[in-house]
């Protein structure tokens, strides 16, 4: 056998020693990017998180992760109840011991700063000569309004409901969101300097050209609180609601009789939480989705507390016929079995018919949660496309209009107040005649950044504490979970990686043998220490050893 011979390019020996130097490459993490409302998730915790390292007191880190979070979204008390957070199945630590409680994390923040009355922060104290119209005031308009307010703008609310809210007050029970917690939210931008003009006839007094005229900006936000009809036989007639309607009138502190058993259609937020409001008042629920739980919508703890309250979910079901007696008075309904079939556009399997297979249920009321749509009876003003405005991506309808939230397609919370949030951003941009900021760098998703996770140590995501079923039975409007104490929240802002943010840990530091890494005399939140690449032997051990990634191979 032939020698092999040796390279000229290496060594004798066949190897060439290749350095390996380290660069600072900040990345932006999966839970940032997965946020509806473009929260700055990392940024915030870790403020608290490295409030030791960064030389803030407790109360200091607080009053900064809380600024940070108000920055874009100036609901984090109502956001930490109600938001499906999205967020969390993105975090990388799902790997390792869970994801971290964002929700629990925000809810916290936001009811301290509550306790504290801290007013929202100005981003001028010069008012300007434009005023803005907003039609609305649920979460996408007052979204715009605050982030409109707080730049100087002159701001107008329209709304035709009795209080601001929309569907946060008027569609969401009070044992998951409390008016007080939303009261107090809302009165931070009313503090601002905008005016609630509630009970409006918007449409007729003033129509949506006198808003055109009258102002400088207009931001369409009125929702979507109608709801859809299932299309069957009996449906018309006393005894079936819409989830909105039934929600609407429960929180308006209506009477609303729904006898003794109550079907319930629909698989989203709104049927849970009519499912789980009509249970509150003594009813048998029966709930009817057409899917399997696995493609439920609707958030999976409050799916579970459901479950917990004795509502019976019957899935891969669907009503054929609301039953009704000679004198047309509800008494059932006739649900028929389905099965899943190939995917559809919403890349769920299809719910298909089995065919001759229905069977029938007693009912004294039906609740029909499938869909809403917006209500354009009295805007005609605004063109809308089989129901929906069609806006450009930052909610720009023409130059001097813009919309966000449910009319421009069913969302959460969350995303009206993203959109709600951007439309303000470019309705000022505009008026700077600057470029629209846009939402910056595209996120990793979970499982690509450089994260390590077996150099974190176990920590157990924060035990949430749940009222007993019978006393949540009892009581209609009693908190289901309460927020974590202090000490619960400190550990829990621990648990974040840090993903691809330095966050002072110093391992770097330690394990350089030439001491080519320094600290800073003053760091911040991901700035913690300088590098010498003069004094570098290529060895790699910093990239190594850097448990969040900040630090990769120098392209």
């Amino acid at each position: 056998m032939t020698p092999r011979k040796p390279s000229p390019d290496l060594p004798a020996d066949g190897f060439r020693f290749s350095p390996i130097r380290p660069s600072q490459q900040p990345g932006t993490p999966p839970c940032n990017g997965n946020c509806p409302s473009g929260t700055r998730i990392r940024e915030w915790i870790g403020t608290v998180a490295q409030r030791t390292k960064l030389g803030l007191t407790k109360e200091e880190a607080y009053r900064r992760a809380w600024e940070s979070l108000v920055d874009v979204n100036p609901f984090p008390a109502v956001m930490g109840r109600v938001c499906p957070h999205p967020c969390e199945s993105e975090c990388n630590r799902i790997e390792k011991d869970g994801s971290v409680a964002v929700n629990e994390l925000e809810r916290f923040i936001g009811d301290y700063a509550i306790e504290q009355d801290w007013p929202l922060v100005r981003l001028s104290s010069e008012p300007r000569d434009e005023v803005v119209a907003v039609v609305g005031a649920g979460p996408a308009g007052l979204s715009f309004a605050y982030h409109m307010a707080r730049r100087g703008y002159r701001v107008t609310v329209f709304d035709r409901h009795e209080q601001a809210g929309g569907m946060l007050r008027y569609g969401i029970p009070d044992y998951r969101l409390p008016p007080e917690v939303l009261d107090a939210e809302i009165g931070r931008i009313e503090a601002l300097g905008v005016d609630m003009r509630l009970g409006s006839s918007i449409g007729e007094d003033p129509s949506i050209e006198d808003l055109r005229r009258d102002f400088d900006i207009v931001f369409v936000g009125i929702g979507a609180q109608i709801g859809r009809r299932l299309g069957v036989p009996g449906e018309d007639g006393d005894g079936v609601w819409a989830g909105t309607e039934y929600l609407d009138a429960v929180n308006r502190g209506t009477e609303v009789e729904v006898g003794t058993d109550v079907i319930v259609v629909g698989g989203g937020n709104t049927a849970i939480d009519a499912a789980r409001t009509a249970r509150r008042r003594g009813a048998a629920v029966t709930l009817l989705y057409r899917r399997t739980r696995a493609e439920m919508p609707a958030i999976e703890h409050e799916i579970d507390e459901a479950l917990e309250e004795d509502v019976d979910i019957v899935y891969l079901s669907a009503p054929a016929e609301v039953l009704r007696d000679e004198g047309g008075k509800l008494s059932g309904v006739r649900v028929q079995r389905m099965e899943l079939g190939e995917p559809d556009s919403s890349g769920r399997r299809r719910p298909v018919p089995i065919e001759g297979d229905t069977f029938a249920l007693v009912a004294s009321t039906v609740i029909v949660a499938i869909s809403q749509e917006p209500d354009w009876t009295s805007l005609d003003g605004v063109q809308h496309d089989r129901g929906w405005v069609q806006t450009a991506a930052d909610g720009l309808l023409d130059p001097k209009t813009y919309a966000g939230g449910d009319v421009r397609g069913l969302g959460t919370a969350a995303l009206a107040i993203g959109q709600g949030r951007a439309a303000a951003e470019t309705a000022h941009a505009r008026q700077e005649g600057t470029a629209y900021p846009g939402n910056g760098a595209k996120p990793a998703r979970r499982g690509e950044p450089r994260v390590k996770l077996d150099l974190y140590e176990e920590k157990p995501r924060v035990e949430i504490a749940r009222s007993p079923v019978a006393d949540r039975l009892a009581d209609p409007a009693l908190t289901v979970s309460e927020t974590i104490p202090e000490e619960a929240f400190l550990t829990e802002v621990s648990r974040c990686l840090s993903c691809e943010a330095c966050f002072g840990c110093r391992h770097c530091i330690t394990y350089c043998n030439p001491g080519g890494f320094f600290d800073l005399s003053e760091p911040a939140a991901g700035q913690y220490f300088r590098m010498d690449l003069s004094v570098c032997e290529g060895c790699g051990k910093c990239i190594e050893v850097c448990p969040c990634g900040f630090l990769s191979p120098e392209a």
